[in-house]
């Protein structure tokens, strides 16, 4: 029984019909196997704390060197002698959850039934596009803080989109804590990268071009959502599936429903008489009845999307760097800038923290400034007429 070397190991001579298998000289349990392909694959055998006996691959040669294989046996033996069984272990870990097995039941057990379809799809974005293809395969129980680091490094140049993947990821490994799947989130106190919110809303002339292009689509339904967003400061999702039942026309208030707001929660929204005046020339052109305000072609199901008509308008009026969601921006602004309180607004936008209305502050100051410069005037005139 001669010493496992690599020269030993490479002059075997393969049997074409059974496989030949040799044991080390100096470390018992440790041997190779030549299988009639002449593939070569170290492995060791052992008994455990049972006394049942147990084979482990180690590798196959060539893609590991014989010493590294002989390091290797020396390692998972002493382990045996230490009442350890390397090829349960290997067993279990073999059998481990994958990030890929977390991230579908991320969704099946926790998005689906808790958020909102919008945010499930930007969900299922981040980990087709940026997580499953870096560490979908790995073993959510091994993935380590620095391959996380390594995917929000990649994304510097999209500091907004890194530090939503961090988002993801840290809730993803808070459900793996809880199903004991890992003891850690590798995620926790990891930095984000700095956002700069937008701070982007229509003043009174590019909002009077706005609603003179919106005029020339008297009869077009995304024209009517993209006036009801303006007017009521709401969401393009609770207005895109708004349903008639929603809305008492009569007193004048939209209850939007919790399944469809942010915080989940019911919220009750009073109209204006601009509102109203659409919403019942929006009911006239109803000639499906459609349940939804703005129904599809079939009218069974609510408007997907008005982008392409968004791109068009917002082209026709010259404006520039404006998004569908900027007309809350806008609703609120000027909300703020004309002396309401930002209380007020925060309650009209369905904010339930005061420090998502304090972005407005700044515009609060307006009506003050206008105040003091009215006195400022008052006092030239006076010591003007004096002299």
């Amino acid at each position: 029984m001669p010493k496992i070397t690599k020269r030993f190991v490479e002059a075997i001579t393969p049997h074409p019909g059974r496989i030949l298998q040799h044991w080390d000289s100096e470390l018992k349990g440790f041997g190779v196997l030549v299988l009639p392909s002449g593939r070569r694959t170290y492995f060791i055998q052992y008994r455990n704390l049972n006394r049942i006996r147990k084979h482990l691959k180690i590798g196959i040669h060539g893609q590991l060197t014989t010493e590294e294989a002989r390091v290797l046996a020396k390692k998972y033996l002493g382990g045996v002698a230490h009442g350890e069984d390397p090829a349960s272990k290997k067993k279990e870990n073999r059998d481990l959850p994958l990030i890929k097995d977390l991230a579908q039941d991320y969704l099946d057990r926790y998005a689906t039934p808790r958020k909102r379809e919008r945010s499930i799809e930007e969900d299922k974005k981040l980990l087709r596009n940026v997580i499953l293809p870096s560490i979908g395969n790995q073993q959510v129980k091994h993935v380590s803080r620095r391959a996380i680091e390594s995917i929000h490094l990649q994304l510097g140049k999209t500091p907004y989109q890194a530090n939503r993947v961090l988002a993801l990821l840290s809730k993803m490994f808070s459900l793996a804590i809880a199903w004991k799947w890992r003891d850690d989130n590798p995620v926790r106190g990891m930095e984000r990268y700095q956002e700069e919110k937008r701070d982007r809303w229509l003043n009174k002339e590019e909002l009077g071009r706005f609603w003179k292009t919106l005029e020339c689509y008297p009869h077009h339904c995304a024209s009517f959502a993209l006036k009801i967003l303006l007017l009521t400061g709401a969401r393009k999702g609770e207005v895109l599936q708004a349903t008639w039942d929603q809305f008492d026309l009569a007193k004048g208030v939209w209850t939007k429903p919790a399944h469809l707001t942010k915080q989940k929660k019911r919220e009750y929204l009073p109209l204006s008489p601009q509102t109203l005046d659409i919403l019942y020339s929006l009911k006239k052109i109803n000639k499906n009845k459609s349940p939804y305000l703005f129904p599809d072609s079939n009218g069974e199901r609510s408007m997907r999307d008005i982008k392409s008509f968004w791109e068009k308008i917002i082209k026709e009026a010259n404006l520039e760097n404006v998004r569908i969601h900027d007309l809350r921006h806008t609703h609120a602004s000027h909300l703020v800038s004309s002396g309401l309180s930002l209380s007020i607004v925060g309650k009209l936008l369905g904010h339930t923290q005061a420090s998502t209305t304090q972005r407005y502050a700044h515009l609060a100051d307006e009506p003050l400034r206008q105040a003091v410069e009215l006195f400022g005037s008052k006092i030239e005139k006076l010591t003007t007429t004096e002299m």
